[in-house]
């Protein structure tokens, strides 16, 4: 197979991601496993999940090591910023010499949306973070510090507000039933009464940040129907989100900088994300040009070529 060929990596929170790619970016293979977040699963298991991954890509392809040019990489929660010796260490034996590009979940996202090394990148997912790259390369991160600290605007937060919504309700001894959010929410998980949310939600092995996430689907679903209460929500997590990204825009002075959008609320058309497109001004949501293993790749790609013409 002529010519250099790129492989990307995309350990987002939920999934991890390796592809395989040419020069002009068609994909020649692809692998999915589980989340390879050092931080959920442990260093030594995320290592081994990402060799074990790079080693599966490579024999569905029927490719060798020494067939790859250069490697990105980008892992939730081992951003090249404070991880990358590790990803460095953790590539190294699988791919030698080949040119290795650490990064994180967040600049393979941006590069992926823009084709480009240069913009604002808004992510709502399970949580919540803004990414910047300026004109002159300076990077900037605004949010991103877990469900504990923050995740503004995120699935989580939206989730919660909704649980916070139905507590406040049964409280003050209103009817429950009579508040569109609260019934639905009930209904949806089966519940009869809020009290019952103690169970659902304590006594899981699934980690209570899923399941409040889980939630926002009700609230995008009602927001969607046009209920006010819903869109009352979403147009606050929208705001946060917004704010966010013309503080990244004052703080890197790039006023023009192209904007991207990433995460399960924002990756589709739904009255978070068109509203969060409206409070920045924007004639429509953005869509991303390539998923972010693509633009893990792409990075690769970028720095195997300045390699060539330096």
């Amino acid at each position: 197979m002529g010519g250099p060929l790129f492989l990307g990596i995309d350990g987002g929170g939920s999934a991890l991601r390796v592809a395989i790619v040419d020069h002009g970016l068609n994909t020649l293979g692809v692998v999915t496993a589980a989340s390879a977040n050092p931080n959920l699963i442990g260093y030594e298991a995320a290592r081994e999940l990402i060799r074990h991954s790079i080693a599966e890509t490579l024999r569905q392809t029927g490719l060798q090591p020494a067939s790859i040019s250069a490697a990105g990489i980008g892992i939730a929660g081992a951003s090249s910023s404070h991880s990358r010796e590790w990803l460095l260490q953790t590539l190294a034996p699988a791919l030698p010499d080949c040119l290795l590009a650490p990064s994180s979940d967040l600049e393979i996202a941006l590069v992926g949306a823009l084709a480009r090394r240069g913009g604002i990148l808004l992510l709502a997912g399970t949580g919540s973070a803004v990414y910047g790259i300026s004109p002159a390369g300076e990077r900037l991160q605004i949010g991103g510090w877990g469900y504990l600290l923050g995740d503004e605007g995120s699935s989580y937060w939206i989730g919660r507000r909704l649980l916070r919504r139905l507590i406040a309700v049964y409280d003050a001894g209103a009817p429950v039933e009579r508040d569109p959010l609260s019934r639905h929410c009930l209904n949806s998980l089966g519940l009869k009464q809020p009290r019952e949310l103690i169970a659902w939600l304590y006594r899981s092995e699934e980690a209570p940040t899923a399941r409040i996430a889980s939630l926002a689907r009700i609230v995008i679903d009602l927001a969607n129907q046009g209920k006010g209460e819903a869109m009352a929500i979403l147009e606050d997590a929208a705001g946060l989100l917004a704010a966010q990204a013309e503080n990244m825009r004052e703080r890197l002075d790039f006023a023009a900088a192209p904007i991207a959008f990433a995460g399960g609320l924002l990756d589709n058309d739904n009255f978070m994300s068109l509203t969060l497109a409206a409070q920045l001004g924007l004639a429509a949501r953005p869509v991303a040009m390539h998923p972010p293993v693509i633009g893990a790749a792409l990075l690769a790609k970028m720095e195997w070529s300045a390699r060539q013409d330096s």
